[in-house]
């Protein structure tokens, strides 16, 4: 068992990613372009210390993700912000086309993800962009897990040349990540030690993980908890070490089972090390109006959900002892 890990409190990861902008700001080379939601995914600050540098460009995302596209050709770090859901779905086409396919180093910086946006309901929950965005060639998927990982996490997509997709949320969630550790694109966190099971997770779900992992350890079940935070590229050696030495997989993610994290971890177990996997994750539906907490309780998103799997997961392991 490892240290064990307390919140200090709540914040959102999207006014993370906003301190986080304006501390880099400073660099000329950055812009920020965005689609009329400048207060809402938390660029307001930078906009009105570098207003020459910050482009509102409308109810535009397409158009905004070529305009992205072509700054770089200028020598330009373009950082765009628009919420998941027209930052990927809306605007597929130009991400594929002038992002991923011509190599461009723009910074598709995505808000109010998943469920957890809550009362805006079905229409702007994506729960597939981990899938669009880990699809692509040349694409970088970043996940951070509360608003001290996702202000590690935009300096580090910023010293990256390349695509990335950096997704976080609307609510205020348990801050709780450290320094201890560098945040490193590609490189999981061990948070929690153990030899029973693994349950790798994302986002919101790592600190839910993280419940999980304690209860059960008053159970006796000793568990690894990993914060996967970056989808793409996926730490595959993590991935691996913890199959042979736990022999047990529980996925946790704020998306549909389909094309996720789940399935990113199960793609490597099966071509490499075959372990028994469950997962934890939207089951293929869409989702509706709510409040965060109660959307994640309706779709079994929670450590009650995730201490389930574990103990699923643990009766296969020992059948196939």
């Amino acid at each position: 068992m490892s240290t064990k890990l307390e919140s200090r409190g709540e914040k959102a990861t999207r006014a993370g990613f906003g301190e986080a902008l304006l501390e880099i700001g400073s660099d000329e080379k950055i812009v920020a372009l965005c689609a009329d939601l400048t207060e809402s995914v938390g660029m307001k600050k930078f906009a009105e210390t570098y207003p020459d540098r910050f482009f509102n460009i409308g109810i535009a995302e397409a158009n905004m993700t070529s305009i992205a596209a072509g700054l770089t050709t200028t020598g330009k770090i373009p950082f765009i912000g628009t919420f998941a859901n027209f930052a990927t779905g809306r605007s597929f086409d130009q991400v594929r086309q002038s992002v991923a396919y011509s190599e461009k180093n723009v910074k598709i910086c995505a808000s109010h993800a998943g469920l957890t946006l809550g009362e805006d309901g079905a229409t702007h929950q994506i729960l597939e962009d981990i899938g669009l965005m880990r699809s692509l060639p040349h694409m970088t998927v970043v996940v951070p897990a509360d608003f001290s990982e996702t202000k590690r996490a935009v300096k580090a997509i910023y010293k990256h040349h390349g695509a990335v997709y950096l997704r976080f949320g609307r609510p205020a969630v348990p801050d709780f990540t450290t320094e201890d550790i560098p945040f490193e694109i590609g490189k999981a966190i061990e948070l929690n030690s153990g030899s029973d099971v693994t349950i790798i997770a994302c986002g919101v779900m790592v600190w839910r993980a993280l419940q999980a992992a304690y209860k059960l350890e008053e159970e006796g079940i000793s568990a690894r908890v990993l914060n996967m935070h970056t989808i793409k590229p996926l730490d595959v050696q993590a991935i691996l070490n913890a199959a042979k030495e736990t022999g047990a997989i529980v996925t946790a993610e704020e998306h549909q089972i389909n094309t996720g994290l789940g399935d990113a971890v199960a793609n490597v177990c099966a071509r490499s090390f075959p372990v028994p996997i469950e997962m934890v994750a939207v089951m293929d539906k869409f989702g509706e109006s709510g409040t965060a907490n109660q959307l994640l309780e309706k779709y079994g998103l929670t450590s009650e959900a995730i201490i389930q799997k574990v103990k699923i997961v643990l009766r296969r392991k020992a059948m196939t002892a």
